[in-house]
């Protein structure tokens, strides 16, 4: 007998064909496919919430959507029917049977960014889908003096894009940025309550232009200053492609039991709403 469950999933993506993950109107978009394929295994329509609303061409590795079905499904068939109607850019990772009030994007305690750096004079044409090219060489230590400035809380107005007509506030808490240095690639992860748009993006362009000795330290310190709202001094942000959603964590998510996807697809028979 079918029941109604409220589902949450693990998605990993890549971002290039998508206009971001958040539904618009004639643009390909990530929340669009995943919804697709649910009407595809279920008959049902349903609209999915997501962890964060990642931008046009950016990735993720841990997007935790959620969602409501009447379903006499088994999770692990409801996965892998899932990955059978997904484009092979976009795939469940696991799943969970969550309570009926949890939200992904309210309930998240924290989320993890990465953004990959390729650090040389030429172009890396394998890596170019998933990172930026800097050709001038990178002073690492500025970079890890500016990523230290850029913690705890501060006013990161400086370092949005356009802010929707509704924003309470643009403070917000960073806990953690690592910057890792791998032969010409350097790794920048980033844990933060919650971002602006574009955040991560333009605080890395701040991070590199300081390491590329274009900003001084000095005014960083400025634009993280209670007193930023009288200059009018933005970031730049940072090409889509090199940005990744690694995870997001919860209080109580996930729960004990989890269904891996086992990426494989078993002929279902479904009935239609």
């Amino acid at each position: 007998m079918a029941t109604e469950m409220r589902l949450a999933l693990i998605i990993e993506y890549d971002g290039s064909c998508y206009k971001g993950f958040q539904y618009q109107k004639d643009l390909p978009s990530v929340q669009l496919e995943i919804e697709k394929s649910i009407f595809q295994l279920t008959g049902q329509k349903t609209k999915i919430k997501g962890a964060g609303r990642t931008d046009s061409g950016v990735h993720a590795l841990g997007q935790v959507v959620a969602f409501d079905i009447l379903s006499d499904l088994p999770i692990n068939q409801i996965i892998s029917g899932l990955n059978h109607y997904l484009p092979k850019d976009i795939v469940v990772k696991a799943a969970y049977s969550v309570s009926n009030n949890f939200d992904p994007r309210r309930m998240a305690i924290s989320r993890t960014y990465k953004y990959s750096i390729v650090n040389r004079n030429f172009r890396a044409p394998l890596q170019m889908q998933y990172s930026a090219l800097v050709r001038q060489r990178l002073d690492v230590v500025q970079m890890r003096l500016t990523a230290n400035l850029m913690l705890g809380t501060h006013d990161f107005s400086a370092f949005a894009g356009a802010l929707p007509a509704i924003t309470d506030s643009t403070v917000r808490n960073i806990d953690r940025i690592d910057i890792l240095v791998i032969g010409d690639n350097i790794e920048i992860e980033v844990e933060g309550n919650a971002f602006l748009p574009h955040q991560v993006r333009r605080m890395v362009g701040a991070i590199i232009d300081v390491g590329l000795g274009k900003t001084p330290l000095a005014q960083i310190k400025l634009m993280l200053s209670a007193d930023e709202n009288t200059i009018e001094v933005k970031t730049r942000s940072m090409p889509p492609e090199g940005l990744c959603l690694v995870k997001v964590l919860y209080e109580n998510f996930p729960p004990e039991k989890k269904i891996e996807n086992d990426y494989t697809y078993k002929a279902l028979q479904h009935k239609k709403n």
